[in-house]
């Protein structure tokens, strides 16, 4: 039987493994789970005039089965939509307004990008549906030990090639013009990862089927996923920064000693197995492995820094060309890629408690705003936005990595139990691409220990399990 195991981080990543490890390996393994900040990770919220908003991580596609599920095992709802529209700004005019009426929507798109629209969806729906196939995977107990391995299982070399071109690349390919992948898609990766259309294919694919489908969130916060399944697998949360994992052997069989450092000093604990989910790159963690041989080569690649504020004002609806703020539609605003835009994307958001009664802010009333921006709003870029303000909260961090296609992706398996699990960020960074590979991490491990190898790597997985079921 399993012994102690040791989770590091507790955002979603962690406390999904924490569950699924607990799932596969029953009640009896005893977790222990490292979190140097606060439970929830990049799931963090903020507050505003005694309420809370989601200051990050916010939506979660319709489609997300592991989140759907954790949801509906700790007893959360879906959070009510507060309906909107949108629109995407080029810094002198919008480009493209939405509108009340959806088939007004589709005709004005049909109107400015012809086919290429019809063309992004089937092109997203394709991959979202052979994504779709890991569900039946796992529930069938199949693992994959890298994320290549996994992609192949979904769709083949092209699933893998998707992660090294770009989705601009993609979708020239596919006969979406020039003027599209520039007005829209460059919009949607903007608001999503900060970044341009030189994302990786799946990266962007994911993005936009989040962008074109249904999405919700959690009633109370995001993060409430995170401290509930914590709870429920009654794991042991440590509140302390890993400094390093050195390797040990005790009877044949790895030993891991975890390092640590709290406000109590430094300590250390063995394990016989250890899941990290915080990201393993110079640039976010000084994490040292020691004894390891062949040793743990380091992380290539490095992370996009991103600025979310929270600001409580009055829209500067003047500079979106509205003078009358009255007659300002849009609670949703996404930019294109021009070089004098300082902002990425920002949105009229609505408290992560909302009652009945609730309804949005007119657009001459103070609202809450969160802006995107790769560096701080400065006051003259703030007057630009907001007439006027009573706060702004800033938070700075390393939000998703910096994609530039062609690198391999990071491994899962750093040694016999010891397992890496925030590499998939570097296929797609989402909620749900998270629980995704906590769950696979954890069948990875349970099918390794008890050595049910024809469980790991299997080829031709869509025969089988059509004949399995």
């Amino acid at each position: 039987p399993l012994s102690p195991a040791a989770v590091v981080g507790a955002g979603l990543g962690g406390s999904a493994a924490a569950y699924f490890l607990q799932q596969h390996f029953g009640p009896q393994v005893q977790l222990d789970v490292y979190e140097a900040a606060g439970v929830g990770g990049r799931l963090a919220t903020v507050t505003v005039n005694k309420q809370q908003y989601e200051s990050r991580g916010a939506s979660i596609h319709a489609l997300s089965l592991h989140m759907q599920d954790f949801v509906k095992i700790l007893g959360l709802k879906h959070r009510r939509e507060v309906a909107g529209k949108s629109a995407i700004f080029s810094g002198e005019h919008f480009v493209l307004e939405e509108t009340d009426w959806y088939l007004l929507n589709l005709f004005r798109l049909w109107w400015h990008y012809g086919i290429s629209f019809l063309r992004l969806q089937m092109w997203v729906e394709e991959v979202m549906e052979k994504f779709m196939r890991i569900y039946k995977y796992q529930a069938h107990g199949y693992a994959f030990s890298s994320l290549e391995e996994l992609l192949r299982s979904l769709g083949g070399e092209a699933f893998v090639n998707m992660t090294q071109r770009s989705v601009a690349e993609s979708l020239l390919e596919v006969g979406v013009t020039q003027r599209f992948v520039d007005d829209v898609i460059a919009a949607v990766l903007r608001s999503s990862y900060g970044q341009s259309v030189l994302v990786p294919a799946f990266a962007g694919a994911m993005s936009l089927a989040g962008a074109q489908g249904s999405t919700w969130a959690v009633e109370g916060g995001n993060k409430l996923v995170c401290s509930g399944l914590l709870k429920l697998t009654k794991a042991n949360v440590i509140s302390a920064r890993v400094t390093g994992i050195s390797l040990h052997s005790s009877e044949g069989r790895a030993l891991y000693q975890v390092h640590y450092e709290s406000t109590e000093g430094q300590g250390s604990a063995f394990y016989d197995m250890v899941v990290v989910t915080t990201p393993l790159h110079p640039s976010r963690s000084n994490f040292t492995f020691e004894n390891f041989d062949p040793p743990i080569a380091d992380f290539p690649g490095a992370f996009q820094p991103s600025v979310t504020s929270v600001v409580h004002g009055y829209l500067n609806s003047s500079y979106f060309g509205f003078p009358d703020p009255k007659l300002f539609p849009f609670t949703s605003i996404l930019t294109t890629d021009t070089p004098d835009l300082f902002f990425h994307a920002m949105d009229n958001i609505c408290p992560v408690n909302i009652s009945a009664a609730f309804r949005r802010k007119q657009p001459q009333e103070a609202a809450v705003w969160r802006v995107l921006s790769q560096q701080p709003l400065d006051k003259h870029q703030l007057k630009t936005l907001f007439r006027s303000y009573y706060s702004v909260q800033v938070a700075e961090w390393q939000a998703y990595p910096r994609y530039d296609a062609a690198r391999a992706l990071p491994p899962i398996v750093l040694h016999e139990s010891l397992f890496y699990l925030s590499g998939v960020e570097w296929v797609a960074s989402s909620m749900e691409m998270t629980a995704v590979a906590a769950k696979n991490v954890a069948l990875l491990a349970y099918n390794r220990w008890h050595q049910e190898l024809e469980k790991i790597d299997q080829k031709d997985l869509m025969h089988k399990v059509k004949t399995e079921l």
